[in-house]
């Protein structure tokens, strides 16, 4: 499908390679006009539209429509960066996974075929107890109760991260959903395949938004948006309300030292 936005791809001079951003600038070249208070939040929602425009999911309607914000809202096909799961949702969609490839081979098609079109981040921190505490030797104890009650799963989650493309497992013990997607998995921006945009992340763990203190756009959904987006289905969903919140005055005293 063609666009009238094709030419919106530009190259941007980095320290380690040229890459290519979809330019909103190009919006106006097109004599498209961008409220200088879009907020961020819907910049950032631009930018996916114009960067997947001609594609399947994104008419050239869908960008006018978010870019004459704040006029007639118009649903968003959305799609994510990246997927965060935790390991009750996660656990599942390998399994899914899985039955994809035994019935693509059954079909006598190629199995390896079938991986996640998105990158995916199982972290495991649902599942995990605490059966030993004020020892030294707690964290590690709990760490080999966790392993021995649920190996036949860290059996599973091992192949997959093996056998599966854009699938990666964080382990137990090794941080939450929230604290791990913003101090190690968060990346603001992304780079593939010589594209460069901003980090974006779904999740099935409630404490997704908190990405967003990183200015990552993130939020949670369910298992079955989650997989669906692993899988290359964008989301859809309506225009975003953005609620802004502004601060005024100062402090009154120091902090305290």
């Amino acid at each position: 499908m063609t666009s009238s936005f094709d030419g919106a791809r530009g190259r941007l001079a980095t320290s380690d390679s040229d890459v290519t951003i979809a330019r909103l600038d190009h919006l106006a070249e097109q004599g498209i006009a961008v409220s200088p208070r879009l907020p961020h939040t819907l910049r950032i929602l631009l930018e996916n539209l114009l960067r997947r425009a001609g594609t399947r999911d994104v008419a050239d309607e869908d960008i006018v429509a978010l870019a004459a914000w704040p006029g007639p809202a118009r649903d968003i096909a959305f799609m994510p960066a990246r997927v965060l799961m935790q390991d009750f949702t996660g656990v599942p969609a390998v399994v899914d996974l899985a039955a994809m490839r035994s019935a693509v081979a059954r079909a006598g098609r190629d199995p390896g075929a079938v991986n996640p079109l998105v990158p995916v981040d199982l972290v495991i921190d649902h599942s995990v107890q605490v059966d030993l505490f004020r020892s030294p030797d707690a964290y590690e104890a709990n760490i080999e109760f966790e392993y021995r009650r649920n190996a036949e799963r860290y059996r599973l989650l091992r192949w997959a991260q093996g056998a599966f493309d854009n699938v990666r497992v964080v382990p137990p013990g090794a941080g939450i959903c929230h604290q791990v997607n913003l101090e190690h998995l968060g990346q603001v921006v992304a780079v593939r395949d010589g594209v460069a945009f901003p980090d974006t992340v779904v999740g099935t763990d409630s404490h997704t938004t908190m990405i967003n203190g990183l200015g990552i756009l993130g939020w949670g959904v369910g298992g079955i948006e989650a997989e669906a987006a692993m899988l290359g289905q964008p989301i859809a969903l309506p225009q975003p309300v953005v609620v802004g919140v502004r601060t005024i005055g100062a402090r009154t005293h120091s902090v305290p030292p």
